[in-house]
């Protein structure tokens, strides 16, 4: 591939790269992508000597050579680097999300925050189903962690709240994910009927990371495909992606399975919204609009207290002035107050809260949006 930093990514989109993570990463244009995904070499150290269940059969482990280096300091080498690039090649609001084991995740968190990432999560990923301590001289590890980073601390990165409590059975999401690891029909095997590639990640991992963190049309980028569990769950998802991978043979897998996915479109990928998403209505203009004038008088359901609305979208209460939540809570000798709420207006003989003005704007602006 020719592509220059300073090139133009259309030619990348929803495309398989064969080739060196740190090359092909070099090519991809400057703050170009909004999510970056990666599973990394772990690095874990396995020595050659075969391991054995309780009936001799031989655990598939992950001795490629790709997961070797002569160092800790070799790999931490190899991770500044390519995080490095990807912090350059995010946009200024995109975010980052990396997995690893205990053999590497802490040093991954310290590189990230040397190179000015702004980690905003850590989520440990639970597995249902994990592998057996068959040694019995350690805990049975049945977790993985992945870190979400911004790209820096002011970001105004996306996260989709709403769609996460909702995916939750409307509870808030936690940061601890019990899922199952990659088995049954969604695992890819060889001719021999052998695992394709021995860290195949579930879609339900990837579906939850990249629902809670992008939106439809955005670019995500895998710079460590292996068999394309992150690139395929973009496309149903109706993403774009962009997915590089050493390993022809995994490349070619992963283009298979991605070619079978059907893209969502349309009310399939709306995803639930919360208040904050709504655009941002101030007070005062209520009072532009002249839907509510100065000199009227707000007051609450019960008509308990009252406020004078002045002609700059404050009230005035007795001798207190402020916004109207500042003055909802002054009156009520509260620490807060949600004033759209609490004051309300009288209108042909009935009272009615100002946020109703509010959600009028809000629809008109929607109205011009679409």
């Amino acid at each position: 591939m020719g592509f220059e930093a300073k090139g133009d990514i259309k030619p990348l989109l929803d495309q398989v790269i064969v080739g060196d993570c740190l090359q092909e990463l070099r090519r991809i244009p400057s703050r170009s992508v909004d999510l970056v995904f990666a599973d990394p070499p772990y690095n874990l150290q396995l020595s050659d000597k075969a391991l054995h269940r309780p009936d001799q059969s031989r655990v598939q482990g992950v001795t490629d050579a790709w997961d070797r280096f002569d160092s800790f300091a070799a790999y931490d080498d190899f991770t500044r680097a390519w995080l490095a690039e990807c912090r350059r090649i995010l946009k200024p609001d995109g975010t980052l999300w990396v997995i690893g084991s205990y053999h590497n995740i802490f040093r991954v968190g310290t590189i990230l925050q040397d190179l000015g990432f702004w980690i905003l999560n850590d989520i440990i990923w639970r597995k249902s189903n994990p592998m057996p301590n068959f040694r019995g001289r350690r805990f049975t590890n049945a977790h993985e962690t992945l870190i979400w980073a911004a790209r820096s601390e002011k970001a105004r990165y996306t996260f989709n709240y709403e769609a996460m409590k909702a995916l939750n059975g409307d509870v808030q999401m936690r940061s601890d994910w019990l899922l199952p690891i990659c088995t049954g029909a969604e695992r890819l095997k060889d001719e021999k009927g052998k695992k394709l590639h021995p860290t195949q990640k579930p879609e339900a991992l990837l579906h939850r990371v990249i629902l809670a963190s992008t939106k439809p049309g955005d670019i995500v980028l895998d710079p460590f495909l292996g068999s394309g569990t992150t690139a395929a769950v973009a496309k149903r998802l109706g993403r774009r992606f962009i997915g590089i991978e050493r390993d022809a043979a995994y490349a070619e897998a992963a283009r298979a399975r991605i070619a079978k996915v059907r893209r969502l479109n349309g009310e399939a990928l709306s995803v639930s919204r919360g208040k904050r998403a709504e655009p941002r209505v101030p007070f005062g203009m209520l009072l532009e609009r002249g839907l509510i004038k100065p000199g009227e008088v707000l007051v609450d359901a019960q008509q308990r207290y009252s406020a004078k609305v002045r002609a700059d979208g404050s009230l005035v209460a007795g001798d207190a002035t402020g916004s109207i939540h500042k003055i909802g809570a002054h009156v009520q000798g509260m620490e807060a107050c949600n004033g759209w709420t609490f004051w309300h207006v009288r209108r042909k003989g009935r009272l009615v809260p100002i946020d109703m003005f509010r959600q009028q704007i809000r629809a008109e602006m929607k109205e011009l949006a679409s």
